[in-house]
């Protein structure tokens, strides 16, 4: 396919357009205006009005394809500057705050009686802290590097806390990827499940697994724990533990929650969005 960029085939159909209406009201005043031109000069004039018009077709044409392709964005492309930036907050963010973080965590811990609230209030926001810079540094990445970067920051935890993680994946061998802002909303719904499992659930044990469905194009992630559950209030107003957000989160991308509690307690978070056009 002919490809240009579009500034410069904007102004060549410009100018051409130009240039045939210029030749168009030469002729016109050839004829009936005072320019008074002859039968040859006239046919000159309309054989060059004839290739200025043929060159401005045969371009429209030739773009035509390109055109009926085209197709919006479902999510914007970040520019060079802005992930150069990105990375650098990011950077600043984990090098500063989260060596002050660790610093106040070994302080607590090299006391005879740590408090114990503060230390989990405090690994909680170093959690935190990390999920958010791998966030901003994994803009470009496929949906399974970043489950795999959430899955490296949270199963040490959950470890600690005594809660077991069963992971699953059940993907094809080369699944198209969604784009990065469905990707980015899938996993951030995971990482809010996660952290309730974390900070409400007094589970024992929380499964995650993933899954692609090539007949819809969906990706769909589910996250089950066997914690006490939700309030049934909380799941039908969607108030309370992040759950507005989550809903948010899949509506933003045409996608879906689903929260239901499960048969032998627990709370089920399944949440499926579409692939979309891959950004480029």
């Amino acid at each position: 396919m002919f490809v240009t960029r579009p500034a410069l085939f904007a102004t060549a159909c410009t100018g051409l357009w130009l240039l045939q209406m210029t030749l168009l009201g030469v002729m016109v005043a050839g004829w009936w205006g005072p320019l008074a031109l002859s039968g040859m000069e006239l046919g000159w004039c309309g054989a060059a009005l004839a290739g200025v018009t043929l060159v401005l077709g045969v371009l429209l044409l030739v773009q035509l394809p390109r055109a009926l392709r085209w197709q919006p964005r479902r999510a914007p492309r970040a520019s060079s500057e802005l992930r150069m930036e990105r990375k650098r907050i990011a950077r600043d963010l984990h090098d500063k705050l989260g060596s002050q973080l660790v610093n106040v965590l070994v302080l607590l811990h090299a006391r005879p009686q740590p408090d114990r609230e503060a230390l989990s209030a405090l690994e909680q926001c170093m959690l935190d802290l990390r999920l958010i810079v791998d966030s901003m540094d994994a803009q470009d990445e496929p949906v399974t590097a970043r489950l795999a970067r959430l899955r490296h920051r949270v199963q040490p935890v959950l470890e600690r806390r005594g809660i077991h993680l069963a992971w699953e994946m059940t993907l094809p061998e080369h699944p198209p990827e969604p784009n990065p802002h469905n990707a980015q909303q899938l996993v951030a719904v995971v990482q809010e499940a996660l952290s309730n499992v974390l900070q409400h659930s007094g589970a024992t044990q929380v499964g995650i697994s993933m899954r692609y469905l090539p007949a819809t194009d969906i990706w769909q992630a589910e996250v089950c724990d066997n914690g006490r559950g939700v309030d049934p209030q909380q799941l039908t107003t969607s108030t309370g533990m992040g759950i507005a957000g989550m809903h948010q989160r899949a509506r933003l991308v045409g996608g879906q929650l689903v929260l239901s509690p499960q048969p032998g307690g627990g709370t089920r978070v399944q949440v499926s969005v579409p692939g979309g056009e891959p950004v480029v």
